[in-house]
């Protein structure tokens, strides 16, 4: 049994699911920079001008939820991920692909 005072040893556990949210970030931050080099290699139309300033958007709250999660996977017992952060982290992630969709149509 273990008393109030002990700390308790997760495992490995949350360093996995930190280094998941670091991949993730990372891939999306090269999805992002290739997404640059590419708009600003050919000639700049608004529809990719505009694609490119929501992806932006949308990267830049992706990051600020994987940020979140990753600090709080510090904790001795971290705190499951809310339902508020997992529809958000969905919903970056469906909007980026959406708007690359869209900008390459």
């Amino acid at each position: 049994m273990s008393t109030a005072g002990e700390t308790r040893d997760p495992g490995l556990q949350p360093e996995r699911t930190r280094l998941a949210w670091r991949r993730t970030t990372l891939s999306c931050t090269v999805v992002a920079v290739l997404a640059v080099k590419l708009t600003v290699s050919d000639e700049v139309t608004a529809r990719e001008l505009t694609g490119l300033a929501l992806s932006s958007l949308v990267w830049i709250a992706f990051l600020a939820v994987a940020h979140r999660r990753i600090r709080s996977l510090d904790a001795a017992r971290p705190v499951p991920l809310s339902h508020r952060g997992a529809l958000l982290a969905a919903v970056c992630t469906i909007a980026l692909a959406v708007i690359g969709a869209a900008v390459i149509w």
